[in-house]
């Protein structure tokens, strides 16, 4: 089963290009679950969600529709005095609606592979014991056979990545090693990636056919081997995202 949406839903930036100008807010996520199935939420990296806003999440959304949820910066970019039973509780309620596809871990680009950070890694599963978790590696030194075998020992998915072919970032691996496949497309946008005033910047991109025809074999052959396939597009400003994931759609429908 393949499931395709974008990362993060609420933009304002999207007004107009994705929803009418009179939509009010409140029915933004409403209003994307008439065209997708799964979302992937950010803000989860920044706050820790109220009861009352995950409330929302499922009473507005179909019985069947996903969420992909990202950890806590305090559990991936600080690493210290960790809370995992915080975190967990606050996003606890979509695992018991059926709704959460899995928690996404992922690491900053300093996050390089040493024996202090693969010890993490256990601390990780440990503390979300009861959840779906992916895992994602910004730096290109993790891609060893030994990573992963570890992962597949924790049950800890392997995010895949499109972004840019820059030195030392991730390269389009594409494999399975927990529970699902996770898929995200960053843009390719290299000369924003490091250099950039405001953060969107990186993620301004907009895909061609021929750049995601590569992955439509990758998605593909992910699919087959994982009962669950999430596939989200970053390149979040001004809607890219939404173009990019129906652009996958018409491939994939083709294929």
């Amino acid at each position: 089963m393949i499931r395709i949406g974008t990362s993060g839903f609420s933009y304002k930036d999207w007004v107009g290009p994705v929803y009418p100008q009179e939509l009010p807010q409140w029915q933004w996520l409403p209003y994307y679950a008439q065209s997708f199935d799964t979302v992937e939420l950010n803000v989860t990296y920044y706050r820790l969600p109220t009861a009352k806003m995950v409330k929302g999440w499922i009473d507005r959304t179909p019985d069947n529709f996903l969420f992909a949820v990202k950890a806590h910066r305090s559990l991936t970019h600080e690493r210290k005095d960790v809370d995992f039973q915080a975190y967990v509780s606050s996003i606890e309620p979509l695992l018991s609606a059926g709704k959460l596809a899995c928690i996404l871990v992922q690491f900053p680009y300093s996050f390089h592979r040493n024996l202090v950070n693969r010890e993490y890694l256990r601390r990780i599963r440990d503390g979300l014991v009861d959840f779906p978790v992916v895992v994602e590696f910004r730096g290109k030194d993790w891609v060893k056979d030994e990573t992963f075998e570890e992962l597949k020992q924790l049950n800890l998915g392997f995010c895949c990545v499109d972004e840019p072919r820059l030195s030392g970032l991730m390269p389009p691996t594409a494999l399975v090693t927990g529970p699902l496949a996770y898929v995200r497309f960053h843009g390719r946008n290299s000369q924003k990636w490091w250099k950039h005033d405001q953060a969107w910047e990186r993620y301004d991109y907009t895909y061609s056919e021929d750049e995601l025809k590569e992955w439509v074999p990758k998605i593909r052959d992910l699919d087959d081997q994982a009962p669950l396939t999430v596939v989200y597009a970053n390149n979040h400003y001004k809607g890219q995202s939404v173009d990019t994931v129906r652009k996958l759609q018409h491939l994939l429908a083709l294929e």
